[in-house]
């Protein structure tokens, strides 16, 4: 049976300070926001999502999905101000090195802070107030090439209700696999009633895994990071990790915001499916600093996951996708 807990992980607080940075096998987060702060969070109850049903007739927008009714442990957003040295104190405290992703003038805030720490990302945008494509490219190229930008996300087409596959992104794409650069993918979650409460372009159905794989026929040497792991798509995303092995995923988001049932059946449905290799552990960090414990507890009390997996899941993966220089066999 899946472990339904990241309590007995987690420890006291007491325990924790006990244990350096240093002293932990490292993890390393692919799924990171360089946010400063987030005013619109609340305390959450992770893993307790409700997706409560809603009538327009009554004027009242669908629950987002994320409890915040009593419950342990509760997680709590930084104070103002805080947010980015309240991660980062997390990260050295827990031996994380983390994909972090935004804007490139943010970004570099958080390399500054932390440059042994922090792996930097960006990427392009769409829509209508966005900058020319030819102004992208150039900005992603001197990225890539003279700034020491590792990873092409996130890419949110998703938002837009755009297949990643459309042509009229795929000169991103292009200049990734050019310049062997890894690209971030957002394909799947995106909280209750996404398209009739905040974002009307959203389409659940422009999380399918399978629309990748247009994209990858025409750019066969990419490789692709596919975020949330593309749920709740699981035969799909099963099917796209069969035909294309330089595709991975990462279970950000997904970890702690659905029920954990479902999140542990999610991700061993991939692992027994002979895919442990692929699975790459993440947060999507947004608000709340103790979600980074909180999300490794989840990986380090599955039952159905021997220590080598969890390591790999932890570590190792990762560490293969962006080409590190070398892998953690620690507990």
């Amino acid at each position: 049976m899946a472990a339904l807990t990241a309590l007995s992980w987690l420890g006291a607080p007491a325990a924790f300070a006990q244990n350096t940075g240093s002293e932990r096998a490292p993890v390393i987060d692919v799924h990171m926001h360089a946010m400063e702060d987030a005013p619109w969070a609340q305390p959450v109850c992770p893993n307790q999502s409700k997706f409560l049903a809603s009538d327009p007739r009554d004027g009242r927008e669908a629950s987002f999905g994320w409890s915040q009714e009593d419950c342990t442990p509760k997680l709590y957003p930084a104070k103002k101000g805080e947010y980015r040295k309240d991660v980062l104190a997390e990260m050295e405290r827990l031996n994380v090195i983390g994909v972090v992703f935004g804007q490139p003038e943010e970004v570099r805030k958080w390399q500054e802070a932390a440059p042994g720490r922090v792996i930097p990302g960006t990427a392009f945008q769409t829509g209508p107030h966005t900058a020319p494509e030819a102004e992208q490219l150039k900005m992603l190229n001197i990225a890539f090439t003279r700034d020491g930008f590792k990873v092409m996300g996130e890419i949110g087409l998703q938002y837009q209700g755009t297949s990643p596959s459309d042509m009229s992104v795929d000169s991103y794409f292009a200049l990734a696999e050019k310049l062997d650069v890894p690209v971030a993918i957002h394909m799947g979650t995106g909280g209750s009633g996404r398209a009739n409460v905040a974002m009307p372009a959203f389409r659940g159905s422009a999380g399918n895994p399978l629309l990748l794989e247009e994209l990858l026929a025409r750019h066969p040497r990419l490789r692709v990071q596919v975020m949330h792991a593309g749920y709740p798509m699981i035969d799909n995303m099963l099917t796209l990790l069969q035909a294309n092995s330089h595709v991975y995923v990462d279970i950000a988001g997904l970890i702690w915001s659905y029920p954990l049932k479902e999140v542990n059946r999610y991700i061993q449905r991939i692992v027994d499916a002979g895919f442990e290799d692929r699975v790459m552990f993440g947060t999507d960090q947004l608000a709340w600093p103790g979600l980074m414990a909180y999300s490794i507890g989840i990986v380090q009390n599955a039952d159905y996951l021997t220590s080598e997996q969890k390591r790999d899941i932890l570590y190792n993966n990762a560490a293969r996708f962006l080409r590190l220089d070398h892998t953690a066999k620690g507990g």
